[in-house]
Formats: C-alpha cells, sequence, structure tokens
C-alpha cells in the first residue's frame, strides 16, 4: 500500500488530498482546504502552512508526496508569496525523508482530462469519476487530488523511475 499526498498551495488557503494504491486500486482518504487567516503577517502565515501541513503527515504518514507547481503569476509580489508557500509545502516531506514530485497545472490538466486547457469542471468532473466518494471540500482540494491522482499514473512510468533514481 501506498499512500500518496497532494498539495495544492497557496498563501491565503491550500488544498490537500490523500489517496491509497491498493494494486491497481486507488481508495481515497482525504481531502480539504485549509484556510490562513489573512489577517496575521506573512511570516505567521507561513508558520500556519507549516503547522497545517505537519498536522495532515502526522495524521496520514503518507509515502510520497506529489505538488503542483507555480503558476507564474503577472503581479510578481502574489507569484513570490505563492513561491513561499511553496517552498514551506517542499520542505515539509524533505525533513521526513519523502520523495517530492511535482507537475505544472498544464501536465496534470492534460494526463487527467486529456487536454491540458481544461477547466476547473472538468477536473473536478474526472476527480469525482476516479474517486466517486471524495466528495472534494473545494476547488483547491480537486486540485490537490488532481495532482495525487497524476503522480499515482506517473509513478509506474520507466521515466519517472529514471528520474526518481537521480534525484
Amino acid at each position: 500500500m501506498i499512500k500518496i499526498l497532494g498539495i495544492d498551495p497557496g498563501m491565503n488557503k491550500f488544498g490537500y488530498g490523500v489517496i491509497m494504491l491498493q494494486g491497481s486500486r486507488i481508495i481515497h482518504l482525504e481531502n480539504a482546504v485549509v484556510r490562513i487567516p489573512n489577517d496575521i503577517q506573512r511570516a505567521k502565515k507561513l508558520a500556519y502552512i507549516y503547522k497545517e501541513l505537519e498536522k495532515v503527515y502526522e495524521r496520514l504518514s503518507p509515502d510520497e508526496v506529489a505538488i503542483e507547481e507555480v503558476f507564474v503569476n503577472s503581479n510578481s509580489a502574489t507569484s513570490l508569496h505563492l513561491g513561499e508557500a511553496r517552498g514551506i509545502a517542499l520542505m515539509m516531506p524533505a525533513l521526513k525523508g519523502i520523495h517530492v514530485s511535482e507537475y505544472t497545472p498544464n501536465f496534470i490538466k492534460k494526463n487527467l482530462c486529456g487536454n491540458g486547457h481544461a477547466s476547473k469542471e472538468q477536473v473536478l468532473f474526472m476527480v469525482n469519476r476516479l474517486l466517486p466518494l471524495a466528495r472534494p471540500q473545494g476547488e483547491d482540494a480537486s486540485d490537490a487530488l488532481a495532482v495525487a491522482l497524476v503522480h499515482a499514473q506517473m509513478r509506474t512510468s520507466k521515466t519517472y523511475q529514471l528520474y526518481k533514481q537521480h534525484s
């Protein structure tokens, strides 16, 4: 059995979804959107993200982590803040010795929906189709489950195995 944690990082909220692989069977374990208080300074937001992710790791003990790569925004301050939140999401598994895979939004959409420019609704449709009992708790949770599902698909490919050996 392999548990995969998918993360859709964000500075004001982040989504996560955990699936378990049992042979070729995919089982949904949990998903949620964690909202970060708006009225606290940026450093405290990052600490909040860290603490919330730590709770997820302690409760669910994932074996592998997949994170959605940054979508570069035209607003450089927004991109920088998102990058800081991603840094926390990348650091947590590294501290626990867990391998992290990163996927671009277009790659996730292409592999899940067959279209790299699929809408949020199409992603949700496919997540619900592949995990009918999941009931994602919002778009961010749906995106996190999508990245976990794509990682489940990719982890068996030869290209991924070579990548994992060299990273």
